[in-house]
């Protein structure tokens, strides 16, 4: 359960902007592009029709699975000072919702989700590009499109990338057994499947609660609370989804005929995903970048977590859809926001992203082979007036900041080359001894507070985290780091940044929220796992103490894979081999990898899979309870702004 303290917590609610707050969002506003309304127009152009503020139910019915309803706070022409006026128009034009024309038979659902769908009319049905993120949101958006547009059928389903907010809904789309038999084509990217399980297995816990910051979850909607994503308002709550696809693009260049539209894809791997395709429409003249082109800086690497995105191969593919399909297509879409249409503005909004990406990081380089460091680097970097003075290409979603920390990573690492950094005390040491030497907490404070009147609340956040760790008890430490990163988070551009403030401010007052423990993996999610992916993950979850002596060998037959496998925990460490079985193994399994995956998931009872004959041994069935003895419960719920 949720490790929240017991002690008294600063239970205060969000605070006003202060006075410096005040003056930077007027300084910021000031700075900000030529006002231009285009995007306001495009937002709305082809508008077919919607349903009251996008609202949906969950499948029982039981509760709101969406509703736009508690943001009509955005509705006022200027941003209040507890909103970066910059972010307040990219939240606003992310309340456009509804059915929308791009072109006659291409439609787009937008603000029912974090994505967007879009439907391609054919010959006989609907072309469905991406599912959205529940089987919700994906139901409601194919129900709004039939009311305007008929009852067509669903011919075809093509995912643009690996991430959850496309693919998720997928079971809203069709049924299962249309994919399964081949009736209804779902063709996504090489290496789709591989990166939709793998991306999030081993560390998938972490990136489950670091979400939490990334998006907001639990921020009330509201002035002083979550805004918007950047991306698009939020996530609906509901049901979520995968089917394996049956038709693979392989090659940039492919062709499919669906039910008379022809596609032209364009694979675009290591990019936003590592799995992604771009698709042109030639008849149409309609080019679908997917979420490699959109109205926003996209994150290089996002606040829950993930490998480093590709920056080259980004611009790169930008660069190639260019030379592809520039001059020629007349509108370009994307997964999120809204469309642009001419193919001269197409042309200019590709090049102009196309070289973001590749300015920054060319300059990223050239500053880390002066010797800056990457926090060095992110604040000396700044992008040339052209390409800055585009609306599209404002932080909403990826700071230019945490975009350049990024790129150092992935050439560098975490290691600055400052020895003092090669070993550093850990935050909780660091805390106390900081604390130390400024004279106690409460000289720190004092002096923190001063600083904080003067709006220096980067600084100020750095000193109050040290008093936190150092002792989470201390309440005016908590408070006033609370009303930091709240100011802190008022003057963010990027959505994700004010999200991450206001949700550190929020569980330094409340506490972390009360959670349970992790969820057994959804079996159809572990049906998608290679075998080695599973006791890879499972060798992650090995408590070293409760396995120090042990020696298991355990051998395993899939029947419906025929599939081999030996498991070896012997030094406090799981290993594993397919492809043989150990003759002197303790214990010897035959079963279905279904069955194992119900018993992973906690579906079925290893001793009831025995009783019944789907489990068949050899050796001391005892072992596998003393394996899976071994597998420490995951906590969902661990402190992130605290020790």
């Amino acid at each position: 359960m949720s490790n929240a303290p017991t002690f008294p917590l600063p239970d205060e609610s969000p605070k006003a902007a202060t006075a410096s707050v005040n003056q930077a969002q007027a300084e910021f506003l000031a700075g900000m592009p030529a006002s231009n309304r285009q995007d306001f127009i495009d937002a709305k152009r082809g508008f077919v029709g919607t349903i009251k503020d996008a609202e949906y139910m969950t499948l029982g019915g039981k509760r709101k699975s969406w509703t736009l309803a508690p943001y009509t706070f955005l509705e006022g022409d200027e941003a209040p000072d507890t909103i970066n006026p910059s972010l307040w128009r990219q939240a606003q034009l992310n309340m456009n919702h509804g059915l929308y024309e791009v072109v006659p038979t291409v439609y787009q659902v937008r603000g029912f989700d974090m994505a967007n769908m879009t439907i391609v009319e054919g010959d006989t049905g609907i072309i469905i590009i991406d599912a959205m993120s529940t089987e919700e949101s994906a139901i409601a958006a194919i129900e709004l499109y039939r009311e305007h547009r008929g009852d067509r059928p669903v011919v075809a389903v093509i995912i643009t990338h690996s991430h959850a907010d496309h693919f998720g809904g997928i079971k809203g789309v069709a049924s299962m057994e249309d994919f399964a038999s081949g009736r209804i084509p779902l063709i996504v990217p090489d290496q789709f499947m591989e990166h939709t399980v793998s991306e999030n297995i081993y560390s998938g816990v972490a990136m489950r609660r670091r979400a939490m910051y990334q998006f907001g979850i639990m921020l009330e909607p509201g002035e002083r609370g979550h805004v918007d994503n950047g991306l698009g308002k939020t996530f609906g709550m509901g049901a979520m989804g995968l089917a394996p696809p049956n038709d693979l693009i392989m090659a940039t260049g492919d062709e499919r005929m669906l039910d008379g539209v022809r596609m032209v894809f364009q694979l675009a791997p290591d990019t936003e995903s590592p799995a992604q395709m771009h698709i042109y429409m030639p008849e149409l003249k309609v080019l679908n970048m997917a979420e490699n082109s959109v109205h926003t800086f996209h994150n290089l690497l996002p606040f829950r977590g993930a490998q480093v995105r590709n920056t080259l191969d980004w611009s790169y593919y930008l660069g190639e859809a260019l030379q592809l399909w520039g001059g020629e297509a007349t509108t370009l879409i994307g997964q999120h926001h809204w469309p642009t249409w001419g193919a001269d503005n197409i042309v200019e909004f590709l090049k102009i992203q196309r070289d973001l990406y590749k300015h920054v990081h060319d300059q990223t380089l050239r500053l880390l082979n002066k010797g800056l460091t990457s926090i060095e680097i992110a604040e000396q970097l700044k992008l040339p007036k052209s390409i800055d003075e585009s609306w599209f290409v404002r932080g909403y979603y990826g700071s230019l900041s945490h975009n350049v920390k990024a790129i150092y990573q992935l050439y560098l690492g975490w290691y600055d080359a400052v020895p003092a950094h090669l070993n550093p005390l850990t935050p909780v040491e660091q805390g106390r001894k900081m604390v130390e030497y400024m004279g106690g907490p409460d000289a720190v404070v004092a002096k923190a507070q001063i600083d904080f009147d003067k709006g220096e609340f980067r600084w100020v956040a750095q000193i109050l985290n040290h008093v936190v760790f150092a002792d989470a008890c201390f309440k005016p430490a908590r408070a006033l780091l609370a009303d930091t990163y709240e100011q802190l988070g008022y003057m963010a551009e990027c959505a994700t940044w004010r999200n991450a403030y206001l949700k550190g401010a929020q569980e330094l007052r409340q506490g972390v929220p009360a959670m349970p423990n992790a969820r057994p993996m959804d079996v159809g999610m572990m049906k998608a796992l290679h075998t080695d992916q599973i006791f890879g993950m499972l060798g992650t979850r090995v408590d070293p103490q409760a396995a120090e002596g042990l020696h298991l060998v355990i051998n395993l037959t899939f029947t419906d894979r025929k599939e081999e496998m030996v498991l070896n925990l012997e030094n406090s460490t799981l290993t594993y081999m397919g492809g043989r079985l150990e003759v002197d193994a303790h214990l010897s399994l035959v079963l279905t990898r279904s069955t194992f995956d119900q018993v992973l998931a906690k579906k079925l009872a290893f001793p009831d899979a025995v009783a019944s004959g789907d489990i068949t041994f050899t050796g001391d069935i005892t072992k596998f309870g003393q394996l899976f003895a071994l597998f420490e419960e995951q906590n969902a719920a661990f402190a992130i702004v605290e020790p």
